[in-house]
């Protein structure tokens, strides 16, 4: 099945140092999900280790040995040696959106509405089943018409969106971590730097990742010996032992039913999980790209469609986190690896997942060790707006990032509001605070405008975004009919609509909810409609040399540096 005839080996010795890579990256996904499931949203660790976990190696499984199928298919059909399988697994931003986006403020929701911890869990997780069977169906019907999507979509806005989220809500986060844990996160992170920002291969060529999570690891543990404060501890480990099993994947189809069914659900549906489901897409669809300007030209509508049905499945067996095709074909091909560092991957996240090895890893291996990687991960996706786009749309990449760094700002509100609940045992603190923005605007936070541009900010992204591309390519009739989105999206509540409680933001979706920010776009869709009428009023008349709008950015900002 693996081998067409004519195709490449299927193992070759590159396959070791990109299984190793990737395995890494995976694993740091699996604790992640771990952490961010018991310490953010409070799940027992039976539901993770066994449920949620083996279902999302399930999903690893099918996709890595499709990819792996796909690539000696090509290979024998281009008779070359050098083609490598698509990098596949859980996708990182896909994980923190449905972790503080819809998960936590339906927990926080569920609390405040009287349900005791374990019945709010479990909401938490069936709608998060929910958006992760919609965002997987979504990615299926984007396989047909993906290509569409992209031509209609500028890519400064899709990246800044994804962007925006990257810089927030993974990047900023583990920074702070990191130097919480100086002695031992940061030695790591200086590993993560030297290897991807210089390109210095490790001794042995041991990948840098692998380095990284040793030296973290060993930095815990020998502070565990010390006595001083650590992460891990033999009496942990001992307890991780408990996680041990026999977990195969069971479909949990009623929970999913369950989840798609809660009137919360469509609470979440157009301002969280239908723009994770198309940013899914096109973020697919790039790194198809990027894998056809290495050399291997894989179809997109059977590679699209795969990574949406590993998104169905893991939903239908109890994950709340899509898949997607990762970032870095051109490394992982430059590292030697062809089709055997897939098929590797999806036999170990089989063990991993159905012996119950996460929580033992886990326990040997803290995630201040790993959470370097994934802070690299945050640098690179915001990097990437920028550099994977024209130089004079890097104003509308920026524009795009305010809405996600304001929905981290409102989230971390309402987590200082909670602490402060916790801390005086009073739980009707944060609301009672929240309705006071008198408070708020005397220590020069307009909690109003915070909640209005966090309230479905990934659409606000978007539409910014595209509007801000499109004026400075002088598209005027483009902005304005994006302009007229906005408006729409914001009249419906889709979008700025909402209130800030201590469950989150909450949209307030509705007929005429958003009206009045439904106007101030329509005012501006006139204003741009109208400049899209002057006769001659091109971006080639006004600005003939694109890079005298660099200059002026330039100037700009060494007046304001020298100020």
């Amino acid at each position: 099945m693996f081998r067409p005839e004519g195709s490449q080996p299927l193992f070759v010795t590159g396959d070791i140092d990109g299984f190793f890579g990737i395995a890494i990256d995976n694993i740091i996904q699996f604790l992640l999900v771990l952490a961010l499931c018991t310490g953010v949203l409070g799940f027992p660790p039976e539901l993770i280790l066994g449920t949620v976990l083996p279902a999302c190696a399930l999903s690893i499984i099918i996709g890595n040995l499709f990819y792996a199928w796909q690539a000696q298919k090509l290979s024998a059909a281009e008779n070359r040696t050098d083609v490598t399988a698509l990098p596949y697994g859980l996708n990182t931003v896909s994980l923190f959106a449905y972790v503080f986006l819809v998960m936590l403020p339906v927990k926080l929701s569920a609390l405040g509405q009287g349900m005791d911890e374990a019945a709010a869990s479990e909401l938490a997780w069936q709608i998060g089943l929910a958006a992760c069977l919609i965002s997987g169906l979504i990615e299926l019907v984007g396989s047909l018409i993906a290509e569409s999507i992209r031509r209609v979509t500028p890519r400064a806005a899709l990246l800044s969106t994804l962007a925006g989220i990257a810089i927030s809500f993974i990047a900023i986060d583990f920074a702070i971590r990191t130097f919480a844990s100086p002695l031992i996160a940061m030695l790591p992170l200086g590993v993560i730097l030297i290897t991807y920002f210089s390109g210095v291969r490790m001794p042995g060529g041991i990948p840098g990742g692998a380095v990284a999570v040793a030296l973290g690891s060993a930095a815990a543990w020998l502070l565990a010996a010390l006595g001083e404060g650590s992460p891990v501890s033999v009496e942990a480990l001992s307890n991780a032992t408990s996680g041990l099993g026999f977990h195969m994947p069971v479909p949990v189809i009623g929970d999913v039913i369950a989840g798609l069914r809660h009137e919360m659900t469509a609470d979440f549906l157009l301002p969280v999980m239908v723009p994770m489901g198309l940013f899914n897409i096109l973020g697919s669809l790039q790194n198809i790209e990027s894998a056809e300007a290495s050399g291997d030209s894989f179809d997109t509508r059977s590679s699209l469609a795969v990574n949406g049905a590993g998104s169905v499945v893991a939903a239908l067996f109890g994950s709340c986190f899509p898949t997607t095709i990762y970032i870095g074909h051109p490394g992982w091909k430059a590292l030697g690896a062809r089709s055997g560092y897939s098929i590797l991957n999806a036999i170990f996240f089989a063990i991993v997942a159905i012996f119950g090895l996460t929580s033992v890893i886990s326990a040997v291996v803290p995630i201040e060790a790993g959470m370097a990687i994934v802070l690299w991960i945050g640098i690179v996706i915001t990097a990437q707006a920028f550099q994977a786009t024209p130089r004079e749309h890097a104003p509308a990449v920026a524009l795009g990032l305010f809405p996600a760094i304001a929905a981290w700002g409102a989230l971390i509100v309402t987590l200082t509001l909670a602490a402060a609940n916790f801390t005086t045992g009073d739980m009707s603190l944060a609301q009672t605070v929240l309705q006071n923005p008198d408070a708020f605007a005397m220590a020069g936070l307009d909690l109003s405008g915070l909640t209005a541009i966090s309230a479905g900010f990934m659409i606000t992204c978007l539409v910014w975004s595209t509007i801000g591309t499109h004026l400075i390519d002088r598209k005027f009739r483009q902005a304005a009919i994006w302009a007229a989105v906005g408006a729409i999206s914001s009249f419906f509540g889709f979008s700025h609509s909402g209130s800030l409680t201590p469950a989150g933001v909450i949209p307030d979706i509705g007929i005429g909810t958003g009206w009045t920010w439904a106007v101030g776009y329509g005012l501006c869709a006139v204003l741009f409609g109208l400049l899209s009428l002057r006769p001659g009023f091109t971006r080639a008349e006004r600005i003939p040399n694109p890079e005298l709008l660099l200059r002026g950015y330039e100037r700009a900002a060494l007046t304001l540096n020298f100020i």
